[in-house]
């Protein structure tokens, strides 16, 4: 962690209270330990068609959510720029057009954050490449081709890398935040890299590898990837805060998998709901929230006891969890808005 990240995470400890102000409740939660829920009503609102992730900013306090509409040619994508206490959208960009006769543009599917420099990052999916925007104004300021089917992309702000999933050819990219600058390729032949994560303090990136139920990991010290056992269909990926621990959400269990790192094997298996397809780390209380797709559920586990403490009902397809300043952020895939928009979900969660 930067200097400038630990700063402004102080502050913003100090400083961001979540405010009511979006236009519905959010309804429909079940508490597995009422005396201590993990998860309180929060509160929903419609933002715009096609939602896929969302990336919170320390330093702007805002969140960053990426939407694209139908298949090739999609002519309809947006980066928006949203205020995580009213859930409005407080500005939205297009991304540039690639073809003048069909009007497509380099849609938006994956989004990370670079505090450090101020800019977001995206995965074009549809276009084989990463992209980088200013946080600032919205300026797309650079393409970076050569990832085939890019999934995910993630930020290690300590050593100046943003690291992108080539889900079509077994790829895990890094490139440098600074220059834009292609820094590290490894490829896994027959892989199918989904989500990604990295450990900041040793700069060391792990993916999900969907078709063959492993984590990817590429150490900045080792010359070859490292093949870690994960549950059935691993498609997301996140780390505990020490760095120890990965939990996989998997896809075609319905589970989220606890996987001791060292030993290179998974611990725990525990049921969340069908489609589980995102998870994400409460840092606060070292609890793993699961957004199960099929199940149209955010499942709370315990990752010490492998139980589940707590499940939310949110509305159809919920694509993406985002966890940030206490609270967590569910893009989901309804079209439920009165104009057919999809939905975003803040979750207060407690201690």
């Amino acid at each position: 962690m930067t200097a400038l990240t630990r700063r402004i995470r102080r502050a913003s400890a100090i400083a961001v209270a979540l405010a009511a102000g979006s236009t519905l409740a959010l309804a429909g939660t079940a508490t597995a330990d009422p005396g201590r829920p993990s998860v309180r009503a929060g509160d929903s609102a419609p933002l715009v068609t096609g939602l896929y992730q969302s990336a919170y900013s320390e330093r702007n306090h805002v969140l960053w959510a990426t939407s694209a509409v139908g298949r090739p040619p999609v002519t309809t994508s947006r980066l928006v720029k949203v205020d995580p206490r009213t859930l409005k959208a407080e500005a939205a960009y297009t991304p540039p057009v690639t073809s003048q006769e069909t009007g497509a543009v380099e849609a938006v599917y994956g989004v990370a954050v670079d505090d450090e420099h101020n800019t977001v990052w995206t995965t074009n999916t549809r276009n084989d490449s990463v992209a980088v925007y200013s946080q600032r104004t919205g300026e797309h300021l650079a393409t970076l081709p050569g990832v085939k089917h890019a999934r995910e992309v993630v930020v290690d702000e300590r050593h100046h890398l943003a690291w992108a999933s080539g889900f079509g050819d077994g790829s895990i990219v890094a490139f440098d935040t600074r220059t834009y600058k292609e820094k590290r390729r490894t490829t896994v032949e027959g892989a199918s890299p989904a989500g990604i994560a990295v450990n900041e303090h040793t700069g060391t990136a792990y993916a999900t590898d969907l078709a063959h139920d492993r984590i990817i990991e590429v150490s900045p010290r080792a010359t070859a990837p490292r093949l870690i056992p994960a549950g059935d269909g691993p498609i997301s990926v996140a780390l505990a805060a020490d760095g120890r621990t990965a939990y996989s959400a998997d896809q075609a269990a319905g589970t989220v998998s606890v996987i001791d790192l060292r030993k290179g094997a998974v611990t725990k298996t525990v049921p969340t709901g069908a489609g589980t397809l995102s998870v994400a780390v409460d840092r606060r209380s070292g609890r793993v929230l699961a957004a199960n797709r099929t199940a149209a559920t955010v499942t709370v586990v315990d990752p010490r006891r492998g139980a589940v403490v707590d499940t939310v009902t949110t509305g159809a397809n919920p694509n993406h969890i985002e966890v940030a300043d206490g609270a967590a952020y569910v893009v989901e895939k309804s079209a439920s808005g009165p104009e057919g928009q999809d939905l975003l979900h803040r979750l207060r969660l407690g201690r």
